[in-house]
């Protein structure tokens, strides 16, 4: 019972492992291997041992650490890019929303140990954005398509820009932590990567 299990929503799940002596032999640069699962429709896990899943998979990527780094760096400057866009557009809001906002994150702040709610409103992005977009995006699929075929660069965005999208994003290549994505757009993208 203590290895129980309980997915109510659709849920991808990463963790990294950084081996000291299991990394493949004929490789010369370091690799990460990214160990994923994820289901497709709600789970629940009460014994272990019988356990069987349609709807539940898992696996692992060998992926080069540099290449992690650097997209992880480009996803950091997309997310700070979108959150300039945001903060913009929100400078032509009106005084009762701002104040609104301020209310909000009073709030928060007298309850420290509430995680405080990404913004998930959809990012109206501007040309340039877009195009940062695109390339990290086409990264990301590159890295993690299983069929190499299936590696073009990306003419649109296949899920809708928030926020919580692109730092879910930058959470799952940081290989210092897990992360846990329930986004359904972003979700339904990145389990597609995998099939």
């Amino acid at each position: 019972k203590s290895r129980a299990a309980n997915a109510s929503n659709k849920e991808f799940n990463i963790q990294w492992y950084i081996p000291s002596l299991a990394k493949p032999s004929n490789d010369t640069e370091t690799k990460v291997l990214l160990l994923y699962a994820f289901n497709t429709k709600p789970v629940k896990i009460s014994n272990i041992k019988i356990f069987s899943s349609m709807s539940t998979f898992s696996g692992h990527l060998w992926i080069p650490l540099a290449r992690i780094i650097s997209l992880r760096d480009k996803l950091s400057n997309l997310r700070q890019q979108v959150e300039m866009l945001m903060h913009s557009s929100k400078s032509f809001s009106s005084a009762p929303e701002s104040a609104s906002f301020l209310d909000q994150s009073e709030s928060l702040a007298i309850i420290p140990s509430k995680k405080p709610q990404m913004n998930v409103a959809k990012v109206h992005l501007d040309e340039r954005t877009e195009e940062m977009a695109k390339r990290c995006l086409s990264e990301v699929k590159a890295l993690l398509s299983v069929v190499p075929v299936l590696s073009l660069p990306l003419t649109e965005i296949p899920f809708e820009v928030t926020l919580q999208s692109i730092a879910s994003l930058e959470d799952m290549f940081d290989p210092a932590n897990g992360c846990m994505i329930t986004e359904e757009s972003l979700f339904n993208w990145i389990i597609s990567l995998f099939h």
